[in-house]
């Protein structure tokens, strides 16, 4: 009598085959998404941020430096009370410069999910842009059409011990053009915290980009930031040292 396993493998392995080309697919096209918006290696760009409560509302204005995914540098210029802050990640570290009580400080894990600047914007969420492709599996689970772009809709679950924020996150990435259009951030109890939405798709630096997000909060009414993308340049020089302690309180 002849085996059955042979005949039963080949479908399992075809099987698994399919699953691990999947979440090779899934991680490749995060990664092609972020490399978008960073640059492959550098970028640098000019932002406007528009935060929104029932009551009030206020702006700011900010500078980002970056290089690969383990540097980034923010400078903070206007408004005049905040000009000057900067912040800065470096590998796993990360680091703030407040020029009024010239004081640096080391950001402790506690406060990576502190709003940045009062924004709805996480210190995480502003730094920590290597998390998303690094410390998360990526999984296609489904397709919608966003403002008539045709979307992967990709989850990231954070591996084991991976220092993050969310307990999960939804991305909604364009077929065609690999852009972010829409992300849904969890905590670790799968709540729906806040929503993010991309808009006005343009040619910024020779690149198709979303030049708008906003940013929601779930549980929050009239409440969300805006930010606006200005100006922006990819894969220019920039020195390792400029990612330095002693950068962060003379950059300008």
């Amino acid at each position: 009598m002849k085996s059955i396993f042979p005949i039963l493998l080949i479908p399992i392995t075809s099987f698994l085959f399919t699953i691990n080309l999947q979440a090779q697919n899934a991680t490749e096209i995060v990664k092609r998404a972020d490399d978008k918006m960073r640059g492959e290696k550098s970028s640098y760009s000019e932002w406007k941020m528009k935060i929104v409560r029932p009551t009030w509302e206020r702006t700011l204005s900010f500078k980002n430096w970056t290089k690969g995914t383990e540097k980034s540098l923010v400078l903070v210029t206007a408004p005049a009370k905040e000009k000057g802050q900067t912040f800065m990640k470096l590998d796993r570290e990360m680091w703030s410069w407040n020029p009024t009580i010239s004081r640096t400080i080391k950001l402790p894990p506690s406060m990576l999910s502190q709003g940045w600047m009062g924004s709805d914007f996480t210190n995480d969420d502003l730094l920590n842009q290597r998390s998303i492709v690094v410390d998360y599996t990526h999984e296609i689970i489904g397709d919608e059409t966003i403002e008539n772009r045709k979307c992967y809709i990709i989850e990231l679950i954070p591996k084991p011990d991976a220092p993050v924020v969310w307990g999960k996150i939804v991305f909604w990435i364009t077929k065609e053009d690999d852009l972010l259009m829409k992300s849904e951030y969890y905590d670790e109890d799968e709540y729906l915290v806040k929503t993010e939405l991309a808009h006005n798709i343009k040619n910024m630096s020779g690149r198709l980009i979303p030049a708008q997000f906003e940013l929601i909060p779930a549980e929050e009414d009239n409440q969300k930031t805006i930010v606006e993308i200005e100006t922006i340049q990819f894969n220019i020089p920039i020195e390792d040292s400029f990612f330095s302690i002693q950068n962060m309180k003379r950059v300008r």
